[in-house]
């Protein structure tokens, strides 16, 4: 494989994908512009760790918890390697934008990278090292545990795109949704809600979407803790095609064909939008009514607005992503509960939003081998461990022997120092292939996504019916994957 430095994509095709979103950009932006790109010097060592000590790196990454924990975090690995990192954290379409330029610019003003599974790995994979090569080189500190140790549906789903066997990341973060709810008034209020609705209210896999919305109905109706009973980021935002596409799984539906491959692995032409079958059409009618009793500020937000409002109590149960538990429990300490989200007609499907942590393939041999060291530290078993225990931010490990550390599965019980963890036990069953929902991983998502939440937004509003909302998004869809990605 060798340490060859790959030739810049496209720059027009990489320039139509980051405007997909409609943001404009400035050429003049372009990271590294024509300046002489300078490799990073091997010092003469039999410490492989610390043979780049004085490089200086650059990591772009989209503003996350995990990425705040080890931000925090840095002097061990200035310690260990003599490297610094300057980190950047961006909102993720401006994130992408800066990627996109980056690797159309030929150079690496930013060598190491957040790479989205859907807005950066699938369109620019090819500018993306195949960190093979990189864990292969026997000159570099080799990774504990090997690829392995990673959870295997997150390694696929986080690192890899196509048929060929190449890894362009490592799992850096694994965000899911999943059944939040407040376990305290579930408690109180057990008995008469099971007397009323006629069935045991508890949050779990056995409980229905059907039965998520008479539970939420109810709560609102006889709780005066909470004015509804539930709430949901469904701002015209790439947070409203999350939080639908729990749904639309759960009742069988998908985006395409063969809709575990596509998600998983990644597709170039993922074949005819799904989106007009009636199970699809069912999806969107029930979520419709669903949101019609939610609380109605929900139309107002996304994933950033959705945790601070539940944490006000505005309603008693959410489909969040699950490492906001961390902030849910010091809301409401000792009061929290957590599930796999309800099963509709097909299963229970719960979102995964998880990224892996990349290098850009227009680095130099000694920079990228300078990176490899960072991605190694940073997705070590004692980085994830850190970040557990971080007061400033941190997720949850993407790695199997974390989970199996006599400390953390202490932490799945209250009282914990790492409170994130207390939702393992939930993240076991939800991260089950059958349990796991993975949106198409496609080089054209962007674009795609943007069509999906554009229309549900006008079917929230009542500018369409949820049948004409589907078939809407089916048809834009088929025009956009019909034009293809060239890169």
């Amino acid at each position: 494989m060798g340490n060859s430095v790959s030739q810049p994509l496209d720059r027009r095709a990489v320039l139509r994908g980051a405007l997909a979103g409609g943001a404009a950009l400035a050429l003049g932006g372009a990271a590294g512009g024509c300046a002489t790109h300078q490799d990073a010097k091997r010092i003469a060592t039999d410490n492989r760790w610390r043979q780049f000590a004085g490089t200086t790196l650059n990591f772009v990454s989209e503003s996350t918890a995990p990425t705040a924990a080890i931000a925090d975090n840095l002097d061990p690995f200035v310690e260990l390697t003599g490297i610094r990192v300057n980190i950047v954290t961006l909102e993720l379409s401006a994130m992408t934008q800066k990627v996109a330029l980056d690797l159309a610019g030929g150079q690496s003003q930013y060598q190491l990278i957040y790479a989205d599974p859907y807005n950066v790995l699938a369109p620019y994979s090819k500018g993306l090292v195949d960190l093979r090569e990189l864990a292969e080189d026997p000159s570099l500190p080799s990774m504990e545990g090997g690829f392995d140790d990673f959870i295997d549906t997150q390694f696929d789903a986080a690192g890899k795109f196509g048929d060929g066997d190449e890894v362009f990341a490592i799992p850096y973060d694994c965000p899911t949704i999943i059944w939040q709810y407040r376990a305290d008034l579930f408690e109180k209020y057990h008995d008469r809600m099971a007397a009323d609705l006629g069935f045991d209210p508890t949050p779990g896999l056995e409980r229905t979407w059907e039965q998520y919305f008479k539970i939420a109905n109810w709560f609102t109706r006889n709780a005066d803790e909470v004015p509804y009973g539930t709430g949901h980021q469904a701002k015209q935002h790439g947070s409203l095609m999350c939080d639908f596409s729990n749904v639309l799984w759960a009742f069988g539906g998908d985006y395409f064909a063969d809709g575990e491959r596509v998600g998983r692995f990644g597709v170039r032409d993922p074949g005819p939008c799904q989106l007009a079958s009636d199970e699809a059409i069912a999806a969107a009618e029930f979520y419709h009514r669903l949101l019609s009793i939610a609380d109605p500020s929900s139309i107002s937000w996304d994933w950033n607005g959705l945790s601070p409002a539940f944490r006000a109590g505005r309603f008693a149960m959410c489909p969040d992503w699950h490492e906001n538990a961390a902030g849910n429990e010091e809301a409401f300490p000792g009061k929290m509960g957590y599930a796999p989200l309800p099963k509709g007609p097909a299963r229970s499907a719960n979102h995964y939003g998880g990224t892996g942590i990349s290098i850009s393939a227009n680095t130099l041999p000694n920079e990228r081998k300078a990176a490899w060291l960072f991605v190694v530290w940073s997705t070590s078993v004692r980085t994830q461990l850190d970040g557990l225990k971080s007061e400033v931010g941190g997720g949850t490990p993407t790695r199997e022997s974390v989970y199996g550390l006599p400390e953390v599965k202490a932490a799945e019980r209250r009282p914990s120092k790492m409170p994130n963890i207390l939702t393992a036990p939930t993240m076991r069953q939800a991260w089950a292939p059958e349990n796991i929902g993975l949106r198409p991983k496609i080089p054209m998502w962007n674009e795609c996504e943007t069509t999906i939440y554009t229309q549900l937004s006008r079917m929230l509003a009542g500018e369409l019916s949820p049948a004409d909302a589907m078939r809407e998004a089916a048809t834009r869809i088929d025009r956009i994957t019909e034009r293809g990605w060239v890169s």
